[in-house]
């Protein structure tokens, strides 16, 4: 069926061409004003001689032309690659090589780490284009780059013919995971499993196109491209859109711009309640809080809800997001679950072989649907390893009780062999974020002459706070067994993350998990 995501655009620009599809740093931009960039776009790359099939790549800050290049792609059946506007020269090569991106839009920003690798990647040589970023003191545009509204401005708005329509089953995106541990991987998503997600993520959140949507997530991850942007627009809402991320500025959007759906990462969330700001802002326009993305301890939950706001913690991953979602009205009941399986995603715990296992044990979660990816770039054999029968094998491990609800133990990678036991370090982490002198706690196996593995952990103490070992394992009593406890603590003033707010395990088992 020839239905792509970029039809979902063109629907909105007729049926509410006036109404704001988002406000960009406090500017309004319409439904039609976006079509209308959208379609200046395609025929540029027209113009420029891609073809259905073609990678092209962003690397840039949040900004309305990341959404026309975007929907850009979709129309004309192009893979859109948004590329992590953290990563330096090395790390951009990697990705851009391994997708085979023909074209790089890039933001002033990131000129100096474009420019030491334009000769080392695929990008055809004509097709790197700078954007301005807005930001003070920004570099020109080079003479090896193209000035993106230069090169745009003259086409005209009307929707462009396209000479091989989309079909729903090719890919949109390739999206890259990213890279707790080993290499980044691109999963490839489909027009049609990304409108499945917009029916799943639209049923959790009950929303309406009088909704008002506040997620400063970066466009460039999966949670703000395919949870928050392109739900959003196709269904009609109006969305906050900023640069970045400010913990101040996002409480005060809030009360500005009376949004009705929030969503925040854990670790978002954090800075957001620290900033002081949510007591200070009018909330009451607040009627959905989204959240998660990593371990979130029921402190959070409980300073969010003294605000009146009841954070509804959901699981997904690059390769089927938002899979998973707790109802509003089990939050308190079911403190530490991460809810039930969407409309659209079936999920199970599962042994090795993928068979289904008693309620209340730990396996790993698996799920099948229309919301799983393809699979992963260039990369079968880490497909099949992946996805088995169409069943997607997350690499998390839970269990499931008996009322729906599940629970994730830990990332079947972190495991660790303790003495013959077996030892997930999220179970001993979620206990360690409980004190109140801990703001962060990393904890990852390390070799032990005696008992095979023992934990390591890496504590972040609480703002103003000092903290002793001691301290650490008298916390710890009563709470898990013995064998759990980590044999060795460092305390650090910061950990490792990835641009989702994840900590790098990977980091630390590289720099750590050989010394002892």
């Amino acid at each position: 069926m020839k239905w792509d995501i970029g039809f979902a655009l063109r629907k909105r620009s007729i049926i509410t061409p006036e109404k704001t599809a988002f406000i960009y740093e406090d500017q309004s931009v319409t439904y039609r004003e976006l079509n209308d960039g959208t379609n200046r776009c395609v025929r540029l790359f027209q113009d420029m001689g891609l073809k259905k099939g073609d990678r092209i790549s962003v690397d840039l800050l949040n900004c309305p032309e990341f959404l026309e290049i975007y929907f850009a792609a979709a129309k004309l059946g192009l893979i859109f690659v948004p590329l992590n506007w953290r990563m330096v020269g090395p790390e951009l090569k990697y990705q851009l090589n391994d997708c085979g991106s023909r074209l790089l839009v890039f933001h002033d920003s990131f000129l100096d780490y474009i420019d030491s690798i334009r000769f080392d990647v695929k990008v055809d040589q004509d097709k790197f284009i700078y954007l301005k970023s807005g930001t003070p003191n920004h570099p020109e545009c080079p003479d090896w780059a193209k000035d993106y509204y230069d090169i745009v401005k003259n086409y005209p708005v009307d929707e462009p013919k396209i000479d091989d329509p989309v079909e729903m089953d090719d890919s949109l995106a390739i999206v890259y995971t990213s890279g707790v541990t080993g290499d980044p991987k691109g999963a490839v998503l489909s027009h049609m499993q990304t409108y499945f997600k917009i029916f799943q993520i639209g049923m959790y959140m009950d929303s309406n196109t009088n909704d008002v949507i506040l997620a400063q997530l970066p466009l460039f991850h999966s949670g703000g491209l395919f949870i928050v942007a392109t739900p959003a627009i196709c269904g009609g809402t109006t969305m906050i859109l900023r640069r970045g991320f400010d913990p101040n500025q996002f409480a005060e959007d809030i009360a500005r711009y009376k949004a009705t759906i929030v969503f925040g990462l854990t670790t978002m969330w954090r800075l957001i309640l620290d900033s002081g700001k949510l007591d200070s802002v009018d909330m009451s326009s607040v009627r959905v809080v989204l959240g998660g993305g990593e371990r979130t301890p029921p402190s959070l939950f409980k300073e969010l809800e003294k605000r009146g706001l009841y954070m509804q913690q959901g699981f997904g991953q690059t390769e089927n997001s938002a899979m998973m979602m707790m109802p509003r009205e089990d939050i308190k009941r079911k403190m530490g679950s991460i809810g039930k399986p969407g409309f659209f995603t079936h999920i199970w715990i599962a042994d090795s072989q993928g068979n289904e296992i008693p309620k209340g044990q730990i396996g790993e979660i698996v799920a099948v649907g229309p919301t799983v990816m393809t699979g992963y770039w260039n990369k079968p054999e880490q497909t099949a390893e992946t996805i088995v029968n169409e069943v997607l094998f997350t690499g998390d491990l839970g269990y499931e009780d008996d009322e729906g609800f599940f629970y994730i133990v830990d990332r079947a990678k972190d495991m660790y062999r303790s003495g013959g036991e077996n030892v997930y370090p999220a179970e001993v982490e979620k206990v360690l974020s409980g004190h109140p002198k801990i703001a962060n706690v990393s904890i990852i196996g390390v070799p032990d002459d005696k008992w095979g593995e023992t934990g390591m952990a890496f504590i972040i103490p609480a703002w103003g706070a000092e903290i002793k070992e001691e301290e650490v394992y008298e916390y710890l009593e009563d709470k898990v067994a013995k064998y759990k406890y980590p044999r060795h603590i460092k305390f650090m003033s910061e950990l490792p993350m990835t641009a989702t707010m994840k900590i790098k395990k990977s980091d630390l088992k590289k720099e750590y998990g050989v010394k002892f």
